[in-house]
């Protein structure tokens, strides 16, 4: 990326890396299923706002940023109780293309930056009662619900359902607002499509300039099945590969294998990465 500023790292990236240092940094439970024992109603997903949306809102986890912030921050605040050094915000579907399914694209921005405005006043408040002990806000960018790589109709494999420019578009507003919310990590997490995760760490470098500051860059992938490749057929040598030029400051994969099955691939990851750089923490 041509950079027309000097970018500066964010206020908390030294409390970061030194922390990170000392000791394993724990990140929070799933957000999808702490919501899910709520047992939250259609009409507490829509609240007073959306009231008189034209579709149905049930599972929009992400909305619930706008419509019940509070089970957003005691989900948060009870990950806090737990233990955890990082909390990953709410907003894994605050996109415009993953919103559109519920016909609110036009609200991703918003989402996104009210998403990460609660996790950040949780760990804040955290911090307060603590202060020798640092609380990270990790902004989430999810996969959408789209494939840059591949085609979603069998009969006509060159088809894409979205393009490279496009999702760099999505991405830029997604980021915007973890980042003007207050985030200290963004995390680019689920990727099964390496392209998708390329469009958003462009979008995120992009971010930064126009911040005038960045921030440490998670990433994380998801191994579909046991030949240990992603959606889109990289190994994780290729993932990693794909990926090396964003300098995460942390790199891993995700549960969808289970602890056993994935740990393998894990180390694979490990040696790939350490064979072409200083070698960065396991996500």
């Amino acid at each position: 990326m041509s950079r027309k500023i000097k970018l500066v790292s964010s206020s908390y990236s030294a409390a970061l890396e030194e922390m990170a240092e000392r000791r394993i940094l724990v990140m929070d439970s799933a957000m999808g299923t702490m919501i899910q024992a709520n047992g939250l109603t259609e009409d507490e997903f829509r609240g007073g706002i959306f009231a008189n949306h034209a579709q149905a809102l049930q599972g929009n986890n992400d909305l619930l940023n706008l419509t019940r912030p509070d089970v957003i921050r005691g989900i948060h605040d009870a990950n806090l109780a737990a233990g955890a050094d990082i909390l990953k915000a709410n907003t894994f579907n605050a996109n415009a293309i993953s919103q559109a399914d519920y016909g609110l694209a036009s609200n991703a921005r918003e989402i996104a930056l009210a998403g990460t405005r609660i996790a950040r006043e949780a760990a804040d408040a955290a911090m307060a009662a603590e202060p020798a002990r640092h609380r990270f806000v990790a902004g989430i960018l999810g996969p959408t619900s789209r494939t840059a790589s591949i085609s979603p109709d069998v009969n006509d494999p060159g088809h894409r359902s979205v393009t490279f420019d496009e999702l760099v578009v999505i991405y830029r507003e997604n980021a915007d607002g973890v980042v003007s919310g207050g985030a200290d990590i963004i995390l680019v997490e689920t990727i099964f499509d390496t392209l998708n995760a390329k469009a958003a760490l462009f979008a995120i470098e992009e971010t930064f300039e126009e911040h005038g500051r960045i921030l440490p860059v998670m990433v994380s992938g998801t191994i579909t099945d046991r030949s240990g490749r992603t959606l889109s057929g990289q190994t994780v040598e290729a993932f990693w590969t794909s990926v090396q030029h964003i300098r995460p400051f942390a790199i891993g994969l995700n549960c969808a294998l289970g602890a056993e099955q994935l740990a393998p691939f894990v180390g694979d990851l490990s040696r790939a990465e350490c064979r072409t750089a200083e070698c960065l923490r396991w996500l």
